[in-house]
């Protein structure tokens, strides 16, 4: 058996792809418009790991989908949590979760589906402004 990806609904095509791709860093690997299923399917991945996918699926007609949360949480091993915070605070995205701990935080894409922050080797020292940020929301 072999992991082949995650799927999560998206309802704008536009702001999803900023989201994973301009703010998280992921790449898109392929995409399948299906004219008769209407939907768009779009793989992303992180830069060199294309076994690690995640698919945005977009339904072409609208529909209401649940906050999210029901569905857990995609998580991403990253080489600098408070940097990519700090970046992705200054993109506009919330820190829901901050990384106090030096090792842990989420954030939420447009769709509001959880996506986990880890550190990569282990929680880094305690660092400000994240060690006294409070939870924002929920994640």
């Amino acid at each position: 058996m072999r992991y082949l990806h995650t799927m999560v609904r998206v309802t704008d095509i536009a702001a999803s792809l900023d989201f994973y791709c301009a703010k998280l860093g992921l790449e898109e690997v392929r995409r399948i418009d299906n004219e008769a299923g209407r939907f768009t399917l779009i793989f992303l991945a992180p830069p060199g790991q294309p076994e690690a996918q995640v698919e945005l699926t977009h339904n072409w007609d609208p529909e209401t989908y649940g906050e999210g949360r029901n569905f857990g949480h995609l998580a991403y091993e990253v080489d600098d949590i408070y940097g990519l915070c700090a970046r992705l605070a200054a993109a506009g995205v919330t820190i829901n979760r901050p990384p106090r701990d030096g090792r842990m935080a989420f954030v939420r894409s447009p769709d509001n589906i959880s996506i986990e922050l880890l550190q990569k080797g282990g929680a880094r020292p305690p660092q400000e402004p994240w060690a006294s940020a409070p939870n924002v929301g929920t994640w």
